[in-house]
């Protein structure tokens, strides 16, 4: 065939034109993902979101102090007066993965715009590991597709655009390369081959999960897969020896990461691959020495395994005599734990995912996962047209359910049912190739080529409208948004400097050891950018000092204040984004619930464990007289409400109705030269200009250590 065409031999090595489509297939999709994921820097070379200010910042202490220093590390800035212990807490992998590249690729370059192209970079690596991945699956035409799927996929790129400089990027990355090597390895014809792969396995599985927890839901088809493995392969000499070099190795490798030997080997992830493995190991064992009825022992044995876990793991529930994970990860396990912790429902990437998200990520290529399911069970019954091993296809459907199941409960975990799907569709899209071009007689007719031709032109079609359609929704509107510091998380597509101004205020106006109070969001920008202490930040280690924080901004201000005290904080800092209204009136108006405290209030009164209604009218967003008068948080934001509107019948009400919108002016209730238990002294440049739209404004109040409570 002409793709068999040899071009120029290297040595040994006959370079073939099939080679040069394959490179330049990955090259192609190498630039479409880093073209994609580039698109914020359009807005600004910043750090993107919360969690890459720390993340930075952690690279930093080890590019300036050594790998011993790190490891050695409680951070003073962090949970104030606690500390944090870095290593025990953090995505240490990140951390040592960034520096390592910074001292290999850095050049000299600045640290902080090393940690912006990080996620960029490795991110787009990826689509060579899940080609390298899905074609030891289903062969190389299915690892092409699935290097171009994954590209463009919605999810994977929303996850890690420019300035990403968290964990899902390079856990990705080490979590594929994981599931690549050790399916690589249990199909490898070299024994040597094999060991080396099985133990790069279990190493990088070690790697994945300390640079991103999350990647223990790969565990989870990994450990069922090796509970079916006995009854899909035949060749037990070498498996019996290959699954437990993988287990064994993963096990010694997370002992050197005090995080992942505490919350995996002795948590309920590394306890199901240990147990999977010496069921695996035993199921073999028994079907060797049963003279008859093999598969039946075996079955036996798995259903009394079944029985068993299922009991002990509901003893565990109560007695938790083996960590359990973090509610979060519960909670993808289980969907009925999202409403039980308020603190975890706050976070938006935490919300359940609905099935208009669900087709938006997905579209096209759940249909192909569809088709391609079936064709290939199809296929299997005809072994000499199939594509695919048993074990493959029972591993491919095993991570297809795994991975919809879990993204299921919140949208961040959509990553995994992204890849589940690519995977199925790469699969289900080469099954479907070739049912088309089968080399069949009728195919070489005229109408057979035409029917080829209609059916690459309708399959290109398919793929290229998610990518347009809808308008603002599609891969390229919904990546292309501000980095979050610059717009400050609000709802608005604006690029401002009132984040990095305030943060540049505090640092060169307040005392080294000044403590700021505020929302936890904002912990690590404060930290990082501004370099003073807080008393919480994202990492939400202390969940306890998070509910104490929204119960002092909930309190009336002197109980505020006395809590502000004991905290031992200096400062408070409150965020509020709004739009100046163009209509004409004595007074500048405004709207606010664009995405700062204002709209995170009724947060602050669920994890305080407030009544609502006391607070809050019928809509759960508007505030009562009762917030802004009587509340610490009530009282910091500089707006007042003057009328309750119905925008779409222009009419104005003096008091709230459902369906009516609050308007606001501006009134700062805690002026500088005031008496009252706190003084505003900065406010950030938005708040004092007077141009019609969004407006985001960062208050800074001292906490005034003279006031005297009113009796």
């Amino acid at each position: 065939m002409l793709t068999n065409t040899k071009l120029v031999s290297i040595g040994s090595f006959d370079l073939k034109l099939n080679h040069l489509l394959i490179i330049s297939i990955l090259a192609l999709s190498f630039t479409i993902s880093f073209l994609l994921r580039s698109q914020a820097a359009d807005f600004g070379f910043e750090l993107n979101e919360f969690d890459p200010f720390f993340n930075y910042r952690a690279t930093q202490y080890i590019v300036d102090n050594g790998v011993g220093a790190y490891f050695e590390w409680n951070d003073s800035l962090s949970w104030y007066p606690h500390g944090r212990d870095v290593s025990a807490t953090s995505q240490v992998m990140l951390h040592l993965t960034a520096a390592t590249t910074y001292w290999i690729f850095g050049g000299g370059s600045d640290l902080y715009d090393f940690t912006i192209l990080f996620p960029v970079v490795f991110g787009s690596l990826s689509i060579i590991v899940i080609f390298a991945l899905v074609r030891v699956i289903g062969g190389t035409t299915a690892g092409l597709f699935s290097a171009l799927f994954f590209s463009t996929s919605l999810v994977i790129i929303i996850r890690g655009p420019i300035g990403w400089f968290k964990s899902e990027p390079l856990g990705l990355f080490f979590g594929l390369l994981t599931v690549y090597l050790l399916l690589s390895g249990i199909n490898s014809q070299n024994k040597k081959v094999a060991f080396a792969k099985l133990i790069g396995a279990g190493i990088f599985t070690t790697f994945s999960i300390s640079a991103w927890g999350g990647n223990q839901f790969f565990i989870i088809p990994l450990g069922i897969f090796f509970l079916a493995l006995p009854f899909l392969r035949t060749d037990h000499k070498f498996i019996i020896w290959a699954i437990p070099l993988y287990t064994i190795t993963t096990i010694l490798t997370s002992l050197g990461f005090e995080r992942v030997s505490s919350n995996f080997i002795f948590g309920l992830g590394g306890i199901s691959l240990i147990v999977s493995t010496l069921f695996f190991a035993s199921c073999i064992f028994i079907q060797n020495k049963s003279s008859k009825n093999k598969t039946r022992n075996g079955l036996l044995f798995l259903v009394a395994l079944l029985i068993i876990a299922s009991g002990f793991m509901i003893v565990n529930s109560e007695s938790q005599f083996l960590p359990l994970p973090s509610h979060r990860y519960l909670n993808a396990l289980n969907p009925f734990l999202t409403t039980t912790d308020p603190l975890v429902d706050s976070v938006s990437e935490h919300a359940t995912t609905t099935i208009e998200q669900s087709f938006l990520f997905h579209s096209v290529l759940m249909i192909f996962s569809g088709i391609g399911i079936w064709l290939i069970i199809k296929n299997i019954q005809n072994k000499n047209s199939s594509f695919i091993k048993n074990d493959m296809l029972f591993f491919s459907l095993l991570l297809g359910i795994v991975g919809v199941y879990v993204s299921s409960t919140f949208v961040r975990l959509e990553v995994f049912g992204s890849v589940a799907v690519i995977v199925l569709a790469s699969l289900g899209l080469t099954a479907l190739t070739k049912q088309f071009f089968q080399n069949k007689p009728e195919a070489k007719k005229p109408i057979g080529k035409l029917i080829k031709l209609s059916y690459v032109v309708g399959i290109i079609i398919l793929l290229i409208i998610p990518m347009i359609f809808p308008a603002d929704g599609n891969v390229f509107a919904i990546s292309k948004v501000p980095p979050t510091i610059l717009n400050g998380g609000s709802v608005f597509p604006i690029v401002s400097n009132d984040w990095l101004d305030s943060m540049e205020w505090i640092k060169n106006n307040t005392s080294e050891d000044a403590v700021i109070a505020a929302w936890w969001d904002y912990g690590y920008w404060i930290q990082t950018k501004a370099e003073r202490a807080t008393l919480a930040d994202n990492s939400t280690i202390h969940t306890g000092i998070i509910e104490n924080i929204a119960k002092m901004f909930i309190s009336n201000p002197d109980d505020a204040w006395i809590s502000l005290n004991e905290m031992q904080a200096d400062y408070v800092l409150v965020f509020v984004a709004g739009q100046k209204l163009g209509i004409d009136s004595a007074e500048s108006l405004y709207v606010l619930e664009g995405g700062g405290d204002e709209s995170k209030k009724q947060w602050f009164m669920r994890i305080a464990g407030v009544d609502l209604s006391k607070y809050l009218f019928s809509d759960g967003i508007s505030a009562t007289d009762y917030f802004w008068n009587n509340t610490l948080l009530g009282k910091t934001f500089p707006f007042t409400p003057v009328a309750y509107v119905d925008f779409q019948n222009n009419e104005e009400f003096p008091f709230y109705l459902p369906g009516l919108e609050p308007v606001y002016v501006k009134e700062i209730k805690y002026l500088s030269d005031g008496n009252g238990p706190l003084r505003l002294v900065y406010a950030s440049p938005s708040f004092s200009e007077e141009k019609v739209g969004p407006m985001i404004g960062v208050f800074i109040y001292e906490v005034n250590k003279e006031y005297n409570l009113t009796s």
